[in-house]
């Protein structure tokens, strides 16, 4: 008999962590140079972070004159290589929203045999978008995918469209919010840290049924942030400092 004879082979759920990030000209600097920092800093923990039953994947989607994902398709964790991106260029938002409805698919970036659980979708963005962004968006947010996915957006610097990034995370109300700001280096690569891993968290739970219905993964990533903000006063959303973009 073979070592595995008689022992049934534990399925995992696919989850798949998608970086969105901005790379135009704007972003040059200590803005990208913090971002390849922080999320490749990050990766080592995010295994642990979604337990051992779900198989993390990383797509990393960069978007500048145009958008291109970092591999063809997305990659585990724990083998996940990051490579430096380079900014320049404008800010095509609106053909990275398309792209990225094209690849949540089963068809293309979630074709578990297994089956995926919802997505985490992860926008970093500094400025305005430079393209009609609404089209795209507008076909981002059809994608049934999208509407149950965790989606955060963090805006680089204080010039960022927050309006938009709002637009991007499905957000109305500014007291539900899931914008956040990152007003520096230090504040950036803490907020990318925390975001990450408590997405994959949340992201790989099964959420208890509460009057028959389970809590929108959405809601609570956006209770962590409120948390995560208050805990930590480089993470207040207010400038207070002189090193502030």
């Amino acid at each position: 008999m073979g070592l595995h004879d008689g022992r049934e082979e534990i399925v995992k759920r696919q989850l798949v962590l998608f970086f969105i990030v901005d790379t135009s000209g704007s972003m040059m600097g200590k803005k990208i140079t913090t971002v390849n920092e922080a999320i490749r800093n990050v990766l080592p923990e995010l295994p642990k972070a979604a337990g051992a039953d779900i198989d993390l994947k990383i797509a990393c989607l960069k978007f500048s004159s145009g958008c291109e994902w970092m591999y063809p398709t997305p990659v585990a964790a724990e083998s996940f290589s990051w490579q430096e991106l380079q900014a320049d260029g404008v800010t095509d938002l609106g053909a990275a929203c398309e792209e990225l409805s094209n690849k949540l698919s089963r068809n293309e970036f979630l074709t578990a045999p297994s089956g995926s659980v919802a997505p985490v979708l992860f926008l970093m963005s500094d400025g305005e978008p430079t393209d009609n962004y609404k089209n795209g968006l507008e076909k981002l947010k059809n994608n049934n995918w999208y509407k149950f996915a965790i989606k955060v957006a963090l805006a680089v610097g204080n010039d960022a469209n927050t309006d938009v990034l709002r637009d991007f995370t499905d957000g109305e109300d500014n007291e539900r919010k899931a914008v956040i700001t990152a007003h520096n280096s230090e504040s950036l690569k803490k907020w990318i840290q925390k975001v990450s891993i408590t997405s994959a968290m949340i992201g790989s739970k099964s959420m208890p049924t509460t009057n028959g219905q389970p809590p929108s993964k959405q809601d609570q990533m956006i209770d962590q942030i409120k948390d995560i903000e208050q805990s930590d006063a480089d993470l207040q959303q207010t400038p207070n400092s002189a090193d502030d973009w």
